[in-house]
């Protein structure tokens, strides 16, 4: 008896069984993605100052790293999520370690990977990675939204200019000018902002949105870490 299955039929199951990760991935996916959004702040941050060509090279550490990965079914997931990391980190290399003075220009040196991550995302390529690398950026303009909806620009600049015995005093002086209810309504509806983006991203049965999510969700952990830093200033 033949078989009621064409050609075309199979072709066309087997490409959707291998275009997406596995539904086992999207947790790993989404934690992963919550730690690499919290490396730089407890990795690349210091590196960065003290080496920041040290930092630069390492981002072909990663990408070679993830295309290596990228060769083993085990590992794709992984390999995957270090080729977005990659473009993270080389923002990241490039404005703290040479930039950091100019929060201007913040925003658009974190959007550096953007072309090269809408391109593969249009190929269908590292779309684990790249929803990661967009996450990332999401919550970094977020971020930045708020300093500027709440003159925070000023003490951003400071920080970076100053000594580092006088970081403390500059931080304080940002959290009195956040201690009024017009800057906590802000801050609760740019929150608001974050958990409903993620909330959304992670009921996407697709692992490349769970990552989307992780990168997205975890801004909050940061930047709570920065405003306890700012407290025990």
């Amino acid at each position: 008896m033949l078989s009621e299955t064409s050609p075309q039929t199979r072709l066309t199951e087997r490409l959707n069984l291998t275009s997406d990760q596995p539904s086992t991935d999207r947790l790993p996916a989404f934690l992963a993605a919550a730690f690499l959004v919290s490396v730089p702040v407890f990795i690349q941050a210091p590196l960065v100052r003290l080496q920041p060509w040290v930092s630069l090279s390492m981002t072909l550490v990663w990408l070679i790293s993830g295309l290596r990965m990228l060769r083993q079914p085990a590992l794709k997931l992984w390999g995957d999520l270090a080729i977005g990391f990659t473009w993270t980190w080389l923002a990241g290399s490039i404005y703290w370690g040479w930039l950091r003075e100019n929060p201007y220009i913040h925003l658009p040196v974190e959007a550096i990977g953007l072309p090269i991550v809408l391109i593969l995302i249009g190929q269908g390529r590292y779309k684990v990675g790249s929803y990661f690398y967009l996450g990332s950026l999401f919550g970094t303009a977020i971020t930045d939204l708020y300093f500027y909806w709440v003159d925070l620009i000023p003490y951003w600049q400071k920080v970076m200019q100053v000594e580092p015995p006088d970081v403390g005093s500059v931080l304080q002086a940002a959290l009195l000018q956040i201690e009024n209810p017009v800057a906590i309504v802000r801050a609760l509806t740019l929150l608001s902002v974050l958990v409903m983006v993620g909330t959304l991203a992670i009921k996407s049965p697709k692992t490349h949105w769970w990552a989307f999510a992780g990168a997205v969700l975890s801004t909050i952990l940061v930047d709570a870490l920065f405003l306890l830093a700012a407290i025990l200033a």
